[in-house]
């Protein structure tokens, strides 16, 4: 009976880093799992847990609404990230597109739940940190565009057709099996951390065990319906000192090199004009700029509040942890003999 009494979710984007932790998040709670990955996806991880594969990408509505069938609840994390080498139209397929096919989905299918992976990027640059969930929106790109979009799209679901929506921001989030912030890690071990300007911009982010049960928590409080929450680490710093802890769990000493700012800018605007038309990656492009110049520090009392979410990580711990799994997949040398 209790087998019977459980919930079920299904996961977008289960294949990827965050993704991938929902899942078992929601395992290790009692859930049965359903997942939606794309054919191109590695599934290697997920076949080993006690889940559903479905095969089929959030852009195909028929594919969307079958997936759907039978589940409580919908974690969609599933979007298009910070690919510099396709068009912008392809954001909003994949992102907008694709999440009001999950709503439509929803709606049709009478799912309990969906719970929106949107992104702390669509409040931009922040003025007057920390910012809360009711900042300015200052969408900086054209994923953070369309993150705000399809945002927008999944409230209105909630507001003109009741369908019960929980619109989660997350701030950066890393851990252990994280690529996105390998580079960093990299060139602080090579004592070569570049920084762009003179400023030291704020910088907020969020281990990902914390993230997925932020997520998960906003799922099942019946009052979160229709609310929007910002899910980050408990404290914030900036950009060099997020650097300088990382030397220190390596053991080295911190070395940071600072370049001008505006010729790196228009260095990624060349080679965007020159490369995305061709569908390759830039090997500089203007997005990766603003983490040196816009600051992100966000206030998480509310999801302390009414979701009774509390990071457990914090950032030295996170890290650690981060190093220790790149050293054991050969990412990263081994640590100084002075490492802690």
């Amino acid at each position: 009976m209790q087998e019977l009494n459980k919930k079920t979710a299904l996961v977008t984007g289960a294949s990827g880093f965050t993704g991938g932790y929902m899942v078992k998040n929601l395992l290790e709670h009692g859930y049965r799992v359903r997942t939606l990955v794309r054919s191109s996806s590695n599934v290697e991880r997920l076949r080993a847990l006690p889940v559903e594969i479905v095969y089929g990408d959030v852009t195909d509505a028929t594919v969307v609404l079958a997936a759907l069938e039978g589940i409580d609840i919908v974690f969609h994390i599933a979007a298009l990230y910070r690919a510099a080498n396709v068009p912008d139209k392809e954001y909003y397929t994949v992102n907008v597109t694709g999440t009001e096919n999950i709503m439509n989905a929803a709606l049709r299918q009478g799912v309990k739940r969906v719970v929106y992976c949107s992104t702390v990027g669509v409040h931009g640059h922040v003025d007057y940190p920390p910012a809360d969930e009711n900042a300015p929106f200052k969408p900086g790109d054209i994923y953070q565009e369309t993150k705000l979009a399809a945002e927008k799209t999944a409230l209105f679901y909630y507001c003109n057709q009741r369908l019960p929506v929980t619109v989660v921001r997350p701030s950066g989030i890393y851990g252990p099996g994280d690529l996105r912030m390998l580079k960093m890690y990299r060139m602080v071990q090579k004592q070569r951390f570049i920084m762009l300007g003179r400023k030291d911009p704020y910088y907020h982010l969020t281990h990902v065990t914390d993230i997925v049960e932020g997520f998960r928590l906003a799922g099942e409080n019946p009052h979160a319906v229709g609310q929007v929450y910002i899910i980050a680490g408990d404290g914030y710093c900036t950009l060099g000192e997020f650097a300088t802890y990382i030397a220190d769990d390596l053991g080295i000493k911190p070395k940071i090199i600072r370049l001008p700012l505006w010729p790196v800018y228009w260095a990624g605007f060349i080679c965007e004009k020159i490369f995305i038309p061709l569908r390759l990656q830039p090997p500089i492009f203007r997005r990766r700029v603003d983490i040196y110049v816009k600051d992100r520090a966000f206030s998480i009392d509310k999801a302390k509040t009414e979701l009774g979410f509390q990071p457990k990580v914090n950032i030295r711990e996170g890290i650690h942890a981060t190093v220790d799994w790149y050293i054991e997949q050969g990412y990263l040398k081994p640590r100084h003999t002075s490492a802690v």
